[in-house]
């Protein structure tokens, strides 16, 4: 397959199709429903879901008990089948069939010429506006069987799951309408079973307040079944007699909305989402309850007949992305969200201190304060921390320690924003110690020789953190780490007497792309005063810099290890689903190639905004995965305890990362050479 086709990444296309029903006219209604296999068709779709009796119309009543009614149905029915033969989508139909003297309410799904199978609606209901038992029979007991239709016997039962032979992952249940408001949904138990993409054919008239609830019922039926729900409800057409009629469709993967269309519509619509069917089996490889709940009830799921087809999707095709991938995977783009999760990510921090300081008597916080992101974020998280104890923030024993290439600018920063937040605050010039440490250990530097190794940076970074063990040795504290997640993954720390280590790390769960959108939330929700954030406003504007070598220019982090922007998309996807590295770069291509596309989040400077072509984003790809795989695990093997903050995950040896110190990186490098990732 190509490297730009969904297909090869792990993705199924899926729509949810509404449209103007003809009442009681199976031909005119077979006929839409090919006009919308046809245009899915075109556009890569793998699977196509309609509403409920869509072939009838929902609300004809007693008009389903009609023999000419029932026999134009089988014949619609062989129309599609005939019609749709050279077409990709699996069409999940909505029909009504006689079976065993009673009249069932089915889903058909057809593909490429053949029925595939038929699932009964399990719950007919029978309150409020509906008196469905009257006309159709109930179908949960429906196991096993086999019904007759256009000439020839084919798998019949709530038990069914149809599963792609040459798309792994692709597993499809039905369930119709009703089914999914009862207490425990075929959808679970088809899940599993196995299946990954739950469908609904719904009928569902529209009344105030329903369409959330749906909204509530597809949501929840993909988080728990860790699946994607495709739901299709009936629209424009059909009878108004007593109920109107929304034309809802909505997908779901895993909780979250991936795609919707306008309610009332005039005409034909569809919703269309590409699903990712590696989320959503790497979800349930980690999740170990959920193959436990699946032993729980295995006397229900055991039994389920799978019913194979072979899709043959589009392998060569670049149909894009359908779907939003976030730049920023770790900060929504959404404004309402990223409030929350920055209120969340806060406070998660303040409490975790706040716990530990209370836990082990209450000693003072040391922290050395550079004037960067990482120690100004740490130093509010103790502020408030301290706050929230009822303790005075001069028990925060602030220094900072300046070095051979620290600025002015930075260290300006660092005291204006200590003496603002009132803690007690010192500097200590490292300089002096690391000249003599040096010399001692004869360097060149020592000798007058512009030498700026590795030991010259960590001379610097070893001595700020043994200052700061040692006076916290003497003042009756403890040292807060401020190193956060993306460090840790890249291994960008001084290991043991460096900033790798403390007595507890508020950031270890934050990633860098994450803290600077916390310190703008904690500016605009006003958490501190407006002195306050106004320096916070400053140092935001920094260069990310360790400023450890002397120079003309400030030394750029992110020109020697890459952008963090990057690095951070790679590591959620990586840490969170285990994605392949070739996956990532098809991701990362979709959501940072052109600037202009696609949602930032808010407050992110117009002047920071850019792009990446392919070239770039394999290249620190490459330099993310040697050193996250191959070299910085011993540094997170021995890093000290910190609360995780992000459902993307944290690198705790004790939590969501257990790796080797002495792996490798080979698979995950063999998997990047598989494409000649250029630009297309």
């Amino acid at each position: 397959m190509s490297f730009w086709s969904i297909y090869q990444h792990g993705f199924a296309r899926v729509a949810a199709c509404t449209g103007h029903t003809v009442i009681a006219d199976p031909p005119a209604n077979a006929e839409a429903v090919l006009r919308h296999a046809r245009r899915c068709a075109e556009e890569g779709v793998a699977v196509a879901v309609f509403p409920e009796l869509c072939l009838t119309g929902y609300a004809i009543d007693d008009l389903l008990l009609q023999d000419a009614m029932l026999d134009d149905v089988e014949t619609a029915l062989a129309t599609i089948v005939a019609e749709s033969a050279e077409l990709l989508p699996v069409l999940v139909v909505g029909a009504p069939l006689r079976h065993r003297d009673r009249i069932f309410n089915c889903a058909v799904i057809v593909h490429r010429g053949r029925i595939l199978g038929v699932v009964p609606k399990s719950y007919p209901p029978n309150y409020r506006e509906f008196y469905e038992r009257r006309q159709i029979a109930a179908g949960d007991d429906e196991r096993g069987g086999t019904i007759r239709l256009g000439g020839a016997d084919v798998p019949f039962g709530v038990d069914l799951l149809f599963a792609a032979t040459d798309l792994p992952g692709l597993v499809l249940h039905a369930e119709i309408c009703e089914d999914m408001w009862v207490p425990v949904p075929p959808s679970s138990e088809a899940a599993l079973a196995g299946a990954t993409v739950l469908v609904n054919l719904s009928g569902s008239p529209i009344t105030v307040g329903r369409a959330e609830d749906r909204r509530l019922l597809c949501r929840s039926a993909s988080s728990r079944c860790l699946a994607a729900y495709v739901y299709a409800a009936a629209g424009l057409g059909e009878s108004t007699t007593d109920l109107s009629w929304d034309g809802q469709t909505l997908i779901y993967e895993n909780g979250v909305l991936l795609a919707e269309t306008e309610r009332f519509p005039l005409g034909e619509q569809y919703a269309v989402a590409d699903v990712d069917l590696d989320l959503l089996r790497q979800e349930r490889q980690r999740m170990g309850t959920f193959g436990e709940n699946r032993r729980t009830h295995a006397a229900r799921t055991a039994d389920f007949r799978t019913v194979s087809f072979a899709l043959a999707p589009p392998a060569a095709t670049d149909l894009g992305l359908r779907r939003r991938v976030e730049r920023f995977p770790f900060v929504p783009a959404d404004a309402e969200r990223l409030a929350l999760d920055c209120y969340e990510a806060y406070n998660i921090q303040v409490a975790g201190l706040q716990q530990r300081l209370a836990a082990i008597g209450g000693p003072k916080v040391v922290i050395g304060v550079s004037g960067g992101l990482d120690s100004t974020h740490a130093l509010i998280v103790a502020a408030r921390a301290m706050d929230r104890a009822g303790r005075p923030r001069s028990d925060i024993l602030a220094f900072t320690l300046p070095g051979f290439a620290t600025s002015d600018h930075t260290k300006d920063n660092a005291h204006k924003l200590m003496r603002a937040l009132g803690v007690t605050a010192a500097e200590l010039d490292i300089t002096p110690t690391a000249r003599l440490m040096l010399k001692e250990i004869g360097h060149p530097f020592a000798s007058g020789e512009p030498v700026y190794d590795i030991t010259f940076e960590n001379v610097q970074a070893g001595l700020r953190t043994d200052y700061l063990f040692r006076l916290a040795n003497q003042r009756g504290g403890i040292v807060l780490g401020t190193g956060d997640l993306s460090e840790l993954a890249l291994g960008w720390s001084t290991y043991g007497v460096g900033d790798q280590m403390s007595h507890y790390n508020v950031n270890s769960g934050v990633p860098k792309t994450l803290i600077q959108h916390l310190i703008r939330w904690v500016i605009s929700s006003g958490q501190f005063d407006e002195e306050t954030g106004k320096i916070l406003a400053a140092i935001l504007d920094t260069e990310i810099s360790p400023e450890l070598v002397p120079g003309e220019e400030m030394q750029s982090t992110e020109s020697k290890i890459g952008p963090y922007a990057l690095h951070d998309f790679t590591l959620f996807h990586v840490l969170r689903y285990g994605f392949r590295p070739s996956k990532i770069a098809f991701l990362a291509w979709h959501a940072w190639h052109e600037k202009e596309a696609g949602a930032w989040p808010p407050g992110f400077p117009e002047a920071d905004r850019g792009s990446y072509d392919l070239a770039q984003i394999r290249h620190w790809l490459e330099v993310f995965i040697r050193r996250f795989f191959a070299f910085s695990q011993f540094k997170r093997s021995a890093m000290p305890n910190g609360p995780k903050v992000s459902a993307g995950g944290s690198l705790s040896p004790r939590g969501d990362w257990r790796a080797p110190s002495d792996g490798n990186a080979h698979a995950w490098l063999r998997d990047l050479e598989r494409f000649d990732l250029t630009e297309s």
